[in-house]
Formats: C-alpha cells, sequence, structure tokens
C-alpha cells in the first residue's frame, strides 16, 4: 500500500509548488517614460572680419585702440548670439598691420582677401586705405574705414568703400575758416607731411584760409619720419605768419613745437585730427600750450549712445583714444547688414551696407551715395592745461553741444 500511495503524495507536492509558484508572479513593470528629445542647436558658422591699422611705428597706440574698438565690437556681437540664415554667427576679427605704409597696406589687403573674410574695418591711414580699397573692390568686399579721412576714398566710384566720420573737405573748411575769422588771422603758413592725409588736409584749408581772406605766405614740406624742423620753421619764421597750420601726426607736431619754441616763433599753432591728441602734449610738452587742432567726430563724452561704450572700453582696455567708438561703430554696421540680407556672404550684404541706418555709439550712421557718412561732425578742441578742452562742434548730431572739457583723445593720419 505504502509503494502504491507514495508517488500520488509527491504529485500533490509538486503541484502544490507549482501552485505557490504561479500565484506569486509579478506583473511587468511599466517602461520609463522616454524624455521629450531636445531640440538640436543651430549649426554654427565662423565669420571672418579684418581689421588693419598700424600696430607698430609711431603712430601705433592709435592704430591698437582703433583695433580694440573693432575687437570690442566682435565681443558684444558674440554675446548676443546672432542667428544669420538658420546658423549661430561666431564672429572673429582678423588684426592686421600695415605700418602706415601704403605698400605694406596693400600686401596685408591682399592678405585678408585670401583669408576669406567677409568685411573689413580699416585702415587707418588716408595713405593706405585708398590703395587698399582697390583691392578690396575687386574682391567685392565692404570696407568701412573709421579714420581716413581723404575725400578720394570715396570719390573713386567704388561700391564696397565706406566711412564713419567726416571727411577733410569738412574738417579742412572749419581750420581755415576758424583761423582766418575767429583767430583773426590775416597771414596764414602751411606745412605738411607729404601723406595722402596730410597734403589733403592740407590743400583743404589753404582754400578756406583764402576764401575768408587769409593770405598764405608759406607753403612748406617735410616727412612723417621727419624730427628735425627747424630750417622750415626758419624760413617760415622771417614771412611773420599769423598763424601755422600743420597737415601731419602727432609724432611729427610734438617736436615741431618745441623747436618753434626754441626759435622764439610765437604763430598760434593750428593743426588737425593727427595731431589732436594726448601723445602731442605728451611730445611737445608746455610748447602745447594754446594749441587749435580738431577732429573729424565729436568729443568722446558727447558721444550720442557712447556712454555704455566708454565704461567697457576703458574698463577692458584703458584710455580711449579717439576712433575706437568708430571702429566699432563700423563693426556693427557690417553685422547690422548681415542681419537684414540674412547673409554673411558679401555678395549678398554689401547692397545692405549702403543702406544702413544705424544707431551707433557715435550716434546715426547713414551714408550719402558715394560711402561717406551724413552729417559729419567737426570738432575744435584748445590745448589748455595739458588737456583738450571743446571749443565748438560743427556739424552731426550733437554738434549743438555746449562747450565741455573733452577727455583725453587721439587721432589719426
Amino acid at each position: 500500500m505504502n509503494q502504491v500511495r507514495m508517488p500520488g503524495v509527491l504529485i500533490a507536492l509538486a503541484a502544490s509548488v507549482a501552485l505557490i509558484g504561479c500565484g506569486k508572479k509579478e506583473e511587468p513593470k511599466a517602461a520609463a517614460p522616454v524624455a521629450a528629445a531636445a531640440a538640436p542647436a543651430p549649426a554654427e558658422v565662423i565669420v571672418k572680419i579684418g581689421h588693419v591699422a598700424p600696430l607698430t611705428g609711431p603712430i601705433a597706440h592709435l592704430g591698437k585702440d582703433n583695433e580694440n574698438g573693432a575687437r570690442l565690437a566682435v565681443d558684444d556681437a558674440n554675446a548676443q548670439k546672432i542667428t544669420i540664415d538658420g546658423k549661430l554667427v561666431k564672429f572673429e576679427l582678423l588684426g592686421e598691420d600695415d605700418q602706415a605704409d601704403p605698400k605694406t597696406g596693400t600686401v596685408v589687403a591682399q592678405k585678408l582677401v585670401d583669408a576669406k573674410v567677409a568685411g573689413v574695418v580699416g585702415h587707418l591711414n588716408s595713405g593706405t586705405t585708398i590703395p587698399a580699397s582697390a583691392i578690396y573692390n575687386q574682391a567685392g568686399l565692404p570696407q568701412i574705414s573709421p579714420s581716413a579721412t581723404n575725400p578720394k576714398y570715396t570719390q573713386q566710384g567704388f561700391n564696397t568703400a565706406f566711412r564713419v566720420m567726416a571727411n577733410d573737405i569738412q574738417q579742412g573748411s572749419v581750420i581755415g575758416t576758424y583761423a582766418a575769422k575767429d583767430l583773426g588771422a590775416k597771414t596764414i603758413a602751411i606745412i605738411d607731411d607729404r601723406t595722402a592725409y596730410g597734403q589733403g588736409l592740407a590743400d583743404e584749408v589753404e582754400k578756406a584760409a583764402k576764401a575768408n581772406g587769409a593770405k598764405v605766405v608759406a607753403r612748406e614740406f617735410t616727412n612723417d619720419k621727419a624730427i628735425d624742423f627747424k630750417a622750415i620753421l626758419t624760413k617760415i619764421k622771417a614771412t611773420k605768419p599769423d598763424v601755422i597750420f600743420l597737415g601731419g601726426m602727432d609724432a611729427v607736431g610734438g617736436p615741431m613745437l618745441k623747436q618753434m619754441k626754441e626759435l622764439g616763433i610765437k604763430a598760434q599753432f593750428t593743426t588737425g585730427d593727427g595731431g589732436c591728441s594726448p601723445e602731442l602734449i605728451k611730445l611737445a610738452g608746455e610748447a602745447s600750450e594754446g594749441v587749435i587742432c580738431t577732429q573729424a567726430g565729436l568729443p568722446a563724452d558727447k558721444l550720442p549712445n557712447g556712454q555704455k561704450f566708454l565704461a567697457d572700453f576703458t574698463s577692458k582696455y584703458g584710455q580711449i583714444q579717439i576712433y575706437s567708438p568708430y571702429s566699432y561703430d563700423a563693426v556693427m554696421v557690417l553685422v547690422d547688414a548681415m542681419k537684414r540680407a540674412n547673409s554673411v556672404d558679401p555678395v549678398k550684404y554689401l547692397p545692405e551696407v549702403g543702406k544702413t541706418s544705424y544707431d551707433g555709439v557715435t550716434g546715426k550712421v547713414e551714408f550719402d551715395e558715394k560711402g561717406d557718412i551724413k552729417n559729419g561732425a567737426i570738432t575744435v578742441f584748445e590745448i589748455k592745461d595739458g588737456k583738450l578742452v571743446t571749443l565748438k562742434s560743427e556739424g552731426g548730431a550733437m554738434a549743438a553741444a555746449a562747450p565741455a572739457a573733452a577727455p583725453a583723445t587721439e587721432a589719426k593720419q
């Protein structure tokens, strides 16, 4: 009996175990929810903007200041995370040194073309800007100079050439008229450094002075590397001019003023933006007292939208020179034109540059049919107690501003 029963017991126990296992069967766990896919970031495109100025030599302080203004603009543009044609744009500045030399200027211009920059800010000097402009024009690249004031730059018929400040026709007219009318000069002696800037400005000063009744009793020239001017100053002294005008840079004007004092020349010294700088005061010392000079633009503290720029620039780079705000605006005008064209291709956005109506740190930027800025301002300064003090401004949105002490500024060729 026991042998018959045992298999049944084993079968029953096996069944019970099977039933217990089935009773504890777990339901399958629900799958974890799948996270929504993040939107893909827009593709990034690198856009190169060229900048050219003298970064070595006697006016390197001016060139580096221009470059720093452009660099600040590139940084600010990148901070905006600008998207053009569906791509996030990262701007890069390619800085080149033209040494204020026309031949070097054309070499670096071609270098930027070969690097496929989308546009160029520069050059600083008229003498380098003008020959380089032909290279940029042939390549179809927009070029905006923040400081080249010779009228010839925009009179060549290039639709690629623009400038964001007044030219020397305007500046020369103001200087010549001021000398004859405000200073009451009957006779004037004129010196220029034979550069495109210095000679061009001197020509315009001569025209305006004569038109306002002054007589030009001497017209002498030097060069932008000279430091000894006693020979030409001795000749000029004999003509007893009421005013001496220099078309040249602060590196020439400083030593010239010292030598005028040594020779006992009492004539009123005047100069344009190339010598209207703290560097002139530094080089000439006490001999700079009473100098009358002009800048193609408004005083830094009178820039319509410039206060933030001034604070940002000085905290990053130190003392501002005159044209770094204009370099900043030149970059931003290129960026604005790209945005309006929805393209970084120079062929596509170049037409938009000429249509610009941009509220920059220097004021409203609009161009005429030649590429010159509309309503460019000229400011007259006097050096008093080692500082540039504003006498008056003509033209521009803020030209009617009351005279006020101007911060230290520098200028260009």
